[in-house]
């Protein structure tokens, strides 16, 4: 599924997620073992195709929902779900449109979906199924304690990813200071992050399924994810190639390309490296690169973004920045002499954490360096 259709899906699954009102009218039509058919919208192109039934023209509420589902036409909700305006009514779509569902309500229900790009609900009378469409967009949505279940895996698996991840960039950070970096460090950094971010999004699928009920699960993903995407985008900016001319990739193309990267195409790291803009075919093991400084300079002190590009413009790579004395790094234009000597004072801090202190501290927390 694209980014689109993604995004889409998200903005559909909230309108019926549990502890909204939509989602407890269906929760009654289920019991009712009566079935239903919605349409979540009042456009010109959606009334074009009502026929018959009852304008009812009032605030929506569960219990009227359920009352009028009893009958076996469709329902016409306003499309921000808080009138109901039809009941009982049959619709009518081209039938020349394909589907692939087997049911009259089903495929009445996908036809509609595509036609008009309109929030269609069918539930099966028989098999209490709920399933929703949206152009075309299908999704079957499942019990509450099944999506629960497969959330709480998905966090499972995304804290061990997490884990791994932390490891890698401590280890990165590491190299990065005693300047002796090989690309596939970096690559196998980004390799890792990809697959962070895309099992989050397999989990926030889940929680927003869950609604009202996912608070608890969401809360511990943004705890889970803080700085990743601040890191990701900091490793992009150290180690991208063509930076100073027309070929460089805007961030979001790369969060794109990123994105799109299929599991197969995930384990072969050249595939990385060449959306970074390196043509390496050779070990990259043995290819080596030179970090701008990005990501440390952000973690050692909340510098302004405009004062790390000075910074990296006027030494050109973390080595020769560290390398800098006070008086150096007081010409930067933003420094001065105070932001110097706080940023020497505390580059020599970091330093000595991650050089020194023992490999299995991979906190990513250091006690008085991160300002």
């Amino acid at each position: 599924m694209n980014k689109k259709n993604e995004e889409l899906l998200q903005i559909c699954i909230k309108k019926v997620a549990p502890g909204t009102e939509l989602r407890m009218g269906i929760e009654y039509i289920l019991q009712g073992k009566t079935g239903g058919l919605i349409v979540v919208g009042d456009s010109e192109e959606v009334l074009k195709m009502v026929n018959g039934g009852f304008y009812i023209g009032c605030s929506f509420s569960p219990a009227k929902f359920y009352e009028l589902a009893k009958m076996d036409g469709a329902i016409i909700l306003s499309t921000d779900g808080r009138r109901i305006l039809y009941a009982n009514t049959h619709l009518f779509p081209n039938p020349d449109i394909k589907t692939s569902e087997t049911g009259t309500r089903h495929r009445t229900a996908e036809r509609v979906a595509k036609q008009t790009d309109t929030l269609v609900i069918s539930i099966s009378q028989k098999r209490d199924v709920v399933t929703i469409y949206k152009g075309n967009i299908r999704y079957m949505l499942e019990e509450p304690r099944v999506v629960l279940s497969k959330a709480n895996q998905a966090l499972q698996t995304l804290e061990k990813y997490k884990e791994g991840l932390d490891e890698l960039i401590f280890n990165l950070t590491v190299r990065e200071l005693e300047d002796f970096v090989a690309l596939f460090d970096v690559a196998n950094v980004l390799q890792r992050s990809i697959i962070v971010q895309k099992t989050e999004k397999e989990a926030k699928r889940y929680i927003y399924e869950l609604g009202a009920d996912g608070r608890l699960l969401s809360m511990q993903i943004e705890e889970l994810m803080a700085n990743v995407n601040r890191d990701f985008e900091n490793i992009i900016n150290d180690y991208q190639q063509n930076q100073l001319d027309d070929s460089k990739l805007e961030m979001a193309d790369i969060r794109e390309k990123t994105q799109s990267l299929s599991a197969d195409d995930l384990l072969d790291l050249s595939k990385i490296t060449r959306i970074l803009g390196f043509k390496t075919e050779g070990n990259l093991r043995e290819t080596g690169v030179h970090p701008r400084g990005f990501r440390i300079l952000s973690d050692v002190r909340r510098l302004p973004q405009s004062v790390i590009a000075n910074l990296i413009g006027k030494f050109g790579n973390l080595k020769n920045i560290l390398d800098a004395n006070i008086e150096e790094l007081s010409e930067v234009a933003g420094m001065g002499k105070i932001r110097a000597n706080a940023l020497y004072d505390r580059l020599k801090k970091y330093s000595e954490y991650y050089l020194y202190n023992e490999p299995y501290n991979r906190g990513g927390f250091i006690p008085g360096i991160r300002a």
